[in-house]
């Protein structure tokens, strides 16, 4: 195991718990570790319409660590000048992820069989969050 990991870690304003409930679905992933703000240590600093709010949460699965929170709406910013790739090992596989997470959001490029993928694709999903599906093709 390597000494540095490097996580996605999404933010959301207030729909974090359906997002990864979500991913979880679509990604074959499970929440590993799940924290609430009432149930944290700052339950008594935070106002109780928040407490069910995600303070933390860890979705894992083969290949896949992505972490999030809810943050509070007015701090909230939608993700921009990032993206997260899905990298498929089957053509099949790489296409429902794709119909998955863009069902209900916004398809920014077609899944198509391109140069260097035999399969790949653009989108946000309905949680704001930008994606790009990759099934690689094998290189010459």
């Amino acid at each position: 195991m390597s000494e540095v990991r490097l996580n996605p870690y999404l933010n959301f304003p207030g729909n974090c718990r359906d997002a990864f409930d979500f991913y979880a679905g679509v990604l074959q992933a499970e929440i590993s570790f799940l924290i609430t703000m009432g149930e944290s240590p700052m339950a008594n600093e935070v106002p109780a319409e928040s407490h069910h709010h995600i303070c933390h949460v860890c979705l894992e699965g083969e290949g896949i660590v992505l972490m999030g929170s809810d943050c509070p709406p007015e701090t909230y910013e939608k993700p921009q000048g990032t993206i997260i790739n899905v990298q498929a090992e089957t053509t099949e596989r790489a296409e429902a992820i794709f119909a998955a997470l863009s069902d209900g959001g916004e398809i920014r490029m077609p899944m198509e069989e391109t140069f260097w993928a035999k399969r790949f694709g653009m989108c946000i999903d309905r949680f704001g969050v930008p994606w790009m599906l990759n099934c690689d093709k094998p290189m010459p």
